[in-house]
């Protein structure tokens, strides 16, 4: 049995961002195991993934002495287990995990980059974060972009050959689960019971974000213009699911307090269940400053929400503007303001986003479409090494 090891810097992104791949590959052969930091109740990761689950801790900033022990630990793992194939996501699992399996002569090595932190740097921080994506590749057999214009991001940079990049599909990290994320009785029906607890009526017009409550994901451009378009329409809402994450790239006191004091802004904090949020809104509001191939519009087309997104990579394949949505220079926050209003404003235009929404999600970007290419794929680069599982 051909072993797959899947290895991410930190586990919520084997639970979300990649979550079904390990169980679906090890349904098809695969003996698969999981690598991330540790976490509490990996036990349950385990049983929803069908894979065993190893901690190593991984930071992710630029730590010499902890980067160092955590190779050692990669090493000492791809040791005992022996894999045909190590595929890593995110940078510092990628960095540490295609090294790793590089020492251990492991044949198969693969790294999916899904967003660049270094397209936000300048410097000798950006020189540095280039160097460690060179080092990456060089040590990869095939690079896997999650999206064209990040695969051409990447060309252009020279961070490696053409002949080792390939972008599966149209693009993204995991695909959809368009049957999930779904409009359904029983979702509208907790999305009701949440309008009530949130003091939603049915004349508010409601914006919502989700993800992590940081500067690089536009929510201070996002707070500033919520607030100046309140100052003309009294029934908007703005919510925002997700956390605020205070360690690397924190809002300023002046947004948080903006966040707080604004009756109209609704912070629900991290949700696992994020399906009645979609339900109760109107549009996705997706301000950020750089992805990879981002799975919240996905979500928010897949239940039939437009979106307002950046002219980033991406996000400017998911969303075709004036189709499902609508696409804003980053950082403008006139633009921003100036687009949330068109969708108050222009009924027809709306209309004709949220009609076109669910329909280009499910044809394009449906998951169980993904984890059959990302097999064959497998299948392929086994292949190339005479591996037959």
């Amino acid at each position: 049995m051909i072993k797959l090891v899947r290895i991410t810097t930190v586990p919520i992104s084997l639970e979300l961002l990649i979550a079904g791949q390990m169980k679906y590959m090890h349904k098809h052969g695969f003996d698969v195991y999981m690598i991330s930091s540790p976490q509490e109740n990996s036990e349950l990761l385990e049983k929803k993934e069908e894979s065993k689950f190893l901690a190593v801790s991984m930071t992710r900033t630029i730590s010499p002495l902890k980067d160092l022990l955590s190779l050692f630990k990669l090493v000492n793992n791809f040791q005992k287990i022996k894999p045909q194939v190590v595929h890593t996501h995110t940078p510092k699992a990628g960095f540490l995990g295609m090294m790793a399996a590089w020492i251990c002569r492991v044949p198969v090595r693969l790294h999916t980059v899904a967003g660049l932190p270094l397209m936000e740097e300048r410097g000798l921080q950006r020189k540095i974060l280039e160097r460690v994506e060179k080092i990456t590749y060089a040590f990869a057999t095939k690079i896997y972009p999650n999206s064209k214009n990040l695969s051409d991001f990447i060309i252009s940079n020279r961070f490696c050959s053409i002949e080792k990049i390939k972008v599966l599909g149209n693009g993204s990290s995991n695909g959809i689960d368009t049957e999930f994320f779904k409009p359904t009785p029983d979702i509208y029906s907790s999305a009701q019971k949440l309008k009530k607890e949130l003091t939603i009526t049915d004349k508010n017009f409601v914006y919502l974000f989700i993800g992590r409550l940081v500067k690089d994901k536009g929510i201070e451009e996002l707070v500033d213009a919520f607030a100046l378009l309140g100052k003309k329409y009294e029934h908007i809402k703005l919510l925002l699911v997700g956390p605020f994450e205070d360690e690397l790239d924190p809002l300023t006191e002046k947004t948080k307090h903006i966040i707080k004091s604004d009756g109209n802004i609704l912070h629900v904090g991290f949700q696992h269940e994020v399906r009645p949020y979609l339900a109760l809104s109107h549009a996705l509001v997706f301000p950020s400053y750089r992805e990879g191939f981002p799975n919240v519009p996905m979500q928010a087309g897949a239940m039939g929400l437009p979106s307002i997104v950046t002219d980033i990579n991406g996000c400017n394949e998911i969303i075709e503007h004036a189709i499902n949505g609508l696409i804003i220079p980053v950082k403008n926050e006139n633009a921003l303001c100036a687009a949330m209003e068109k969708l108050i404003t222009d009924e027809t235009l709306y209309l004709r986003l949220k009609v076109n929404s669910r329909k280009m999600i499910v044809d394009r970007y449906d998951q169980k479409h993904f984890w059959s290419l990302l097999f064959d794929e497998y299948q392929l680069q086994l292949k190339k090494y005479g591996i037959v599982s």
